[in-house]
């Protein structure tokens, strides 16, 4: 089994794949999205179609890079917490020079 960081090198790690939300809202949502999205299939000309899908594929590729950046932020700002527990750690452990011991 490879690690983490060998998968990542790898190219072999891809969340965005497996990802599946657990939120309630989902999927009713989800269904609510492909229903309206067969009735303007029925609905539109082949062209007006088609520039709608244009539309939605801009879209998601706004959003995917919104959530790109959320994902890098909160990535950073997870392992800044992380270094700064760290750097702190002496605070939280008792030692014989303080007078104190475990």
């Amino acid at each position: 089994m490879k690690s983490i960081l060998e998968a990542l090198y790898c190219g072999q790690l891809h969340p965005e794949e497996i990802i599946v939300p657990t939120h309630p809202e989902y999927r009713p949502l989800s269904r609510q999205l492909g229903a309206m999205t067969e009735k303007w299939r029925k609905e539109l000309s082949d062209e007006m179609f088609h520039e709608l899908e244009k539309y939605s594929d801009l879209c998601v590729s706004v959003n995917s890079l919104h959530i790109e950046a959320a994902f890098v932020h909160g990535f950073k700002l997870g392992a800044n917490m992380i270094i700064e527990v760290m750097n702190k750690r002496e605070e939280l452990v008792p030692n014989e020079a303080a007078g104190m011991s475990l």
